[in-house]
């Protein structure tokens, strides 16, 4: 008989139980905390849960331990439970009454078994068969029905041999372990439920988030993998700071629901770029807009070489009443050398156009002297200049292929995604998504965009994922207008980054003294961009 003080004490454990399995996150420790609980409050030496099949037609087994044989599989122990599944009926339809765990599950009643070897009515081969390969004595047992909020059976409980607390000798489980097994049954039922309702939601959620990602990777195939390896990358650093044990972010830690949050904002940072116009996202070259405009051009060279050879064959026919031979060649020797200008130009515009060197003030003029000294006869017989203004301006352009009124438009999906972010009634746990997601595109010194704000007005997280974002856009070989860098360039130009104040210096310390930038490249990146980088 149970002392009154025993029980007292093992009614608090019970509530001490029910809040630790409310706060468990990880589905398979939760299973583990609640037969190791159950083990406990009975004083059971083994145990096993059982969850019910997606189809509802059978018991899997979950989680095995048995102290006194030092077994302990399923759950967190990587070790995997290779028994077949428990059926809940036969072949012919008929419950499977015959083995106590289907029993309680079948007809949601507790079965408590004085002697396994004298109880009758169930069969216990394989429990017999299991005590003579290890010698184990298989005694008395607990077998409790675990039921959700919905009456609906979702596992069973199954207890082995409880434990003297004196004389450790195997005894029947009491009606007291009874009614405290059944509680805790029911708690951590409902435990489990919320659980895998919490899961179901965050998968749902994410699911949202991949196809959010699916459209942009669909508008343009040159973003979708960014939305995938910013998150991956941004993880691995968090990850670096974790391990870090010196230095200035030596005592910063994140939890399981801080990281989850930042993963959430790194899926979801570049989600405003459903709202850019795909011509800008993939503007691959300085003239591309739904088309590269560089082949107008190119037909418009070809007229001022048809309209050279032509003025050519004109001047040649006036000379026909007196033939003069060495004025003909002149002419042809005129009209080679303007033809072989026209194509030096082309060659330059053509080179110019894809945007793949920084230009400078002599290739800046020269473009200019092409739009203001060239003309040509349009479609309409009206002479021309020969590049438009916006042409002129594409041209122009210093770096890349983007106008600064196109960077504006590619810089204005942080601000979507912010605003996009913040209508979302976030839980409390993912509060600061937006802010996370909404700050990679700031820097260290104020003159990022779009709020302009400074290292001590960013969280941590926000600084993450702004060298997360920046060192795979270096590295990526799917943009349209470059290849990806090696690895020693890459991160020679971020090195630069975090001298002139541009990215976090001590995140980045981490990111290169934990090599993350080498997990990443050996995950990510080709074989020929990894490269020696000087330490």
């Amino acid at each position: 008989m149970d002392s009154s003080s025993d029980l007292f004490r093992r009614l608090e454990q019970l509530n001490e139980i029910g809040a630790a399995l409310s706060k468990e996150r990880d589905i398979n420790r939760l299973l583990e905390t609640i037969l190791i609980a159950a083990k406990t409050i009975t004083h059971a030496d083994g145990g096993t849960l059982y969850r019910m099949t997606e189809d509802g037609r059978a018991l899997r087994f979950e989680i095995l331990r048995t102290d006194s044989l030092h077994i302990a599989m399923g759950g967190t122990t990587g070790k995997a439970i290779n028994f077949p599944n428990l059926p809940l009926t036969n072949d012919e339809g008929e419950s499977n009454d015959s083995m106590v765990a289907a029993y309680a599950a079948i007809h949601d009643k507790t079965v408590n078994i004085a002697d396994a070897y004298t109880e009758a009515g169930f069969d216990f081969t394989g429990t017999r068969s299991f005590d003579e390969r290890t010698g184990y004595r298989s005694q008395s047992f607990l077998t409790v029905p675990m039921k959700n909020h919905e009456g609906e059976i979702i596992g069973v409980l199954q207890l082995i041999n409880a434990l003297d607390p004196e004389t450790h000798q195997v005894t029947p489980f009491s009606t007291a372990d009874q009614s405290l097994a059944e509680s805790l049954a029911s708690q951590a039922a409902i435990a489990l439920t919320n659980r895998l309702l919490i899961t179901q939601l965050e998968e749902l959620f994410e699911a949202f988030i991949n196809l959010i990602n699916l459209a942009i990777d669909e508008k343009s195939p040159y973003t979708g993998g960014h939305c995938q390896r910013v998150p991956a990358l941004t993880m691995m650093l968090a990850e670096g700071v974790d391990a870090t044990s010196e230095g200035p972010l030596a005592t910063f830690r994140m939890d399981e629901r801080d990281r989850y949050e930042l993963k959430i904002a790194g899926l979801l940072h570049d989600c405003g770029k459903v709202t850019t116009p795909v011509h800008v996202v993939d503007k691959a070259t300085k003239l591309q807009t739904l088309y590269d405009r560089i082949h107008l051009i190119d037909t418009r060279f070809e007229v001022l070489k048809r309209d050279a050879e032509i003025e050519a064959l004109r001047a040649q026919l006036a000379l026909r009443p007196c033939v003069d031979a060495p004025a003909e060649a002149l002419l042809a020797s005129h009209c080679d050398a303007a033809q072989a200008a026209i194509d030096s130009d082309r060659t330059f515009l053509r080179t110019t156009n894809k945007g793949a060197e920084f230009m400078n003030d002599a290739a800046i003029a020269r473009v200019q002297a092409i739009a203001s000294q060239r003309v040509w006869r349009n479609e309409d017989g009206e002479v021309v200049p020969f590049l438009t203004a916006n042409e002129l301006e594409n041209l122009s352009i210093r770096g890349g292929t983007l106008t600064q009124g196109e960077r504006a438009t590619i810089n204005h999906h942080i601000v979507a995604t912010i605003k996009m972010l913040e209508q979302l009634p976030w839980p409390r746990h993912l509060k600061r998504v937006p802010e996370y997601a909404g700050g990679h595109h700031e820097r260290m010194d104020g003159k990022g965009y779009p709020k302009g704000l400074k290292r001590d007005e960013m969280s941590v997280q926000a600084r993450m994922m702004g060298i997360a974002d920046i060192f795979e856009a270096l590295t990526a070989a799917d943009r349209p207008y470059k290849k990806g860098m090696k690895l020693s360039q890459a991160t020679s130009i971020m090195q630069k980054f975090k001298e002139t104040g541009h990215i976090d210096p001590d995140l980045f310390d981490v990111f290169m003294q934990q090599g993350v930038y080498l997990r990443y490249a050996e995950q990510f990146l080709s074989p020929w961009q990894i490269d020696e980088v000087a330490a």
